[in-house]
């Protein structure tokens, strides 16, 4: 299945970087959420991205907006590159299942048994906005996430 502009966005529940759950449809009613899946940590463009992230964090994660990077690595390794970068969003863990919300949302690789760079969109009412699927080497466009927030008034 594949993820469209218009559908609801498939519910989810993943441990973040402190093993702590986090279930998409918790935000409903309150944030849009940008969901990021990325293939690896500490990896160059996965680190340049969330690094990205990081340093426009005013955009991508504030009252209105929640940013949740998702991939297949486990709790652990998120810990620690998010201490080593400083990334104070939600990174979570498709370990197990290995890669089942990436499956669901359309965006795992078969061949390298990771996600690709999949970006998702959601706004407050839980339907996705927006939508992109680079392959794994290919970095992603942030500004084209920031234009769609402004499109759903999540930023000005």
């Amino acid at each position: 299945m594949s993820v469209q502009i218009g559908q609801q966005a498939p519910d989810f529940e993943l441990r973040d970087q402190t093993g702590q759950p986090v279930r998409l449809s918790d935000y409903r009613g309150k944030k849009a959420v940008v969901i990021v899946f990325y293939p690896m940590s500490f990896t160059g463009v996965c680190e340049a991205e969330m690094c990205g992230i990081r340093d426009s964090v005013e955009a991508f994660r504030n009252d209105e907006v929640e940013t949740l990077a998702i991939s297949v690595d486990a709790p652990p390794t998120h810990q620690r590159w998010a201490h080593e970068q400083g990334f104070d969003f939600p990174l979570l863990s498709d370990f197990w299942p290995h890669g089942e919300i990436a499956q669901t949302y359309g965006v795992f690789d078969d061949r390298l048994g990771v996600a690709r760079r999949g970006t998702f969109i959601i706004d407050r009412d839980g339907k996705v906005v927006y939508t992109d699927d680079n392959a794994v080497p290919d970095a992603r466009d942030q500004q084209a996430w920031k234009a769609a927030l402004r499109d759903i008034g999540a930023i000005e």
